[in-house]
């Protein structure tokens, strides 16, 4: 497929729908920055602090529009609101494929399914932090039937608040995510269960323990709406933790301590604005730092 230059057009405005941790963080970063930003969330108190940070609370979205609440929701969180007809519609959800099935049927190639890959067990509007995406890797879908110029809109609100962009399909970072999110959240919760048979266990509880089990503090429903709506790479992922805890514990031992301190080299590169080259940094476990003209720029580790 021949690549061809994209035109530079102003910054659209950003709309968030849902004002709490991550919401919230994205649209004061993005305020903090400059950048023309809505929100809305149907929380008064989410809407007052948002507002104290500079964000503009209306009903009317449009631009780059934000769907930044719970899986459950996600279908129905624009009901009642005023979208633009020509706004380009995105997500922040942990799990892509049911997302990007449903939001494509309705928006079309208008929506390109994200997941930033931050946070912490915290949530509401109380866990804001503008610095919140700052050096994180942000996951966006690009699927064959997506727009690019659209792709790249929701890119450049990724990297305006310090995040890099990692191009993937919704298969793809689910498959990914499932073995570095879903499962560990599982194995938290299994870790936590376990030793709250023991007293004196937790009585004795320190650093390992604690960040063992710190991501299964996250609000319950939100871990359960996670793994069971990426069920079957879930359980994949979790059947591979099982078989090499079978292995010899030196063994593994080594192996996941190789794993944890390799430090890869990185090489930068210029990516045309292509699907398949986009995808490719992707897929190597590089990401996208910069927007140019008719480029992107980013890194791949080296092999």
């Amino acid at each position: 497929m021949t690549s061809f230059p994209m035109p530079t057009m102003p910054a659209p405005p950003v709309a968030v729908v849902g004002l709490g941790q991550l919401g919230g963080s994205l649209a004061a970063a993005l305020a903090a920055a400059g950048r023309e930003v809505s929100g809305w969330d149907v929380d008064p108190a989410a809407r007052e602090a948002a507002a104290a940070r500079g964000v503009t609370i209306t009903q009317e979205m449009g631009g780059v529009v934000v769907l930044a609440v719970p899986l459950p929701a996600m279908n129905t969180a624009l009901e009642g609101l005023t979208i633009d007809p020509d706004a380009t519609i995105t997500d922040l959800g942990s799990v892509k494929r049911p997302v990007v099935a449903s939001l494509e049927a309705a928006f079309g190639g208008r929506f390109v399914g994200g997941h930033p890959m931050c946070g912490s067990e915290r949530s509401g509007h109380t866990a804001v932090d503008p610095t919140l995406f700052t050096g994180a890797r942000w996951a966006l879908c690009l699927e064959p039937g997506t727009e690019l110029p659209r792709w790249l809109r929701v890119a450049e609100v990724a990297l305006a608040v310090g995040a890099e962009v990692v191009p993937v399909t919704a298969v793809e970072h689910d498959d990914a995510v499932a073995a570095i999110s879903h499962v560990p959240h599982l194995l938290a919760a299994a870790l936590a269960a376990a030793a709250a048979t023991s007293p004196l266990a937790l009585a004795l509880a320190a650093g390992s323990f604690r960040d063992g089990t710190r991501v299964i503090g996250s609000d319950p429903a939100f871990v359960t709406a996670m793994v069971e709506g990426n069920a079957v790479p879930t359980a994949e992922a979790l059947a591979r933790v099982q078989a090499q805890l079978d292995r010899p514990w030196p063994e593994l031992i080594a192996a996941g301590h190789a794993v944890a301190t390799r430090q890869p080299a990185m090489r930068t590169l210029r990516v045309p604005l292509e699907r398949a080259a986009l995808l490719a940094v992707g897929r190597a476990g590089g990401a996208i730092t910069r927007r140019l003209a008719a480029f992107v720029e980013g890194w791949v580790p080296e092999r």
